[in-house]
């Protein structure tokens, strides 16, 4: 598999402008898209793990963060605001040395193929796997309830 930095290398221009490249997503890797502030809070909880950290581009006009995660992105998103994006979908991506005011950047673009595993990123944003079962929220009290019920 080749690494997102290579995939770079080789990859259209975007409206022939220098610097900005077209990925297509859904051969070697897909991305989960995340709006900006859970997403920033989801890579300083996964640089803080044990967790291997794939490819993440800052989107700044639409302030969105794109993590590359295997392919099938591991089921569902609870939150209607993140969204897997996969096969006949496309990324504008600037090069790994292109960042600026205007575009945003790359968080993390590692040398090889590592990629985010859709699992740790679901419970970096707080979010529970889909194919897990609800867990109800319980409460603990130690004093007596007086209530009538």
């Amino acid at each position: 598999m080749a690494s997102v930095r290579e995939a770079l290398r080789t990859a259209p221009l975007a409206d022939n402008t220098p610097g900005l490249h077209l990925l297509a997503l859904g051969e070697e890797w897909d991305v989960v898209r995340v709006p900006a502030g859970p997403g920033f809070l989801a890579l300083a909880r996964l640089r803080a793990t044990e967790e291997h950290l794939g490819p993440v581009l800052y989107d700044l006009p639409s302030e969105r963060l794109y993590y590359a995660v295997p392919i099938g992105g591991s089921g569902t998103w609870r939150d209607p605001s993140v969204r897997l994006l996969s096969a006949g979908s496309w990324l504008v991506a600037p090069s790994p040395y292109r960042a600026d005011d205007w575009f945003g950047g790359w968080c993390e673009l590692p040398d090889d193929s590592t990629l985010t595993d859709a699992d740790a990123l679901r419970r970096a944003l707080g979010e529970q796997n889909a194919d897990e079962p609800a867990r109800p929220e319980t409460t603990v009290t130690t004093e007596p309830s007086h209530g009538i019920l």
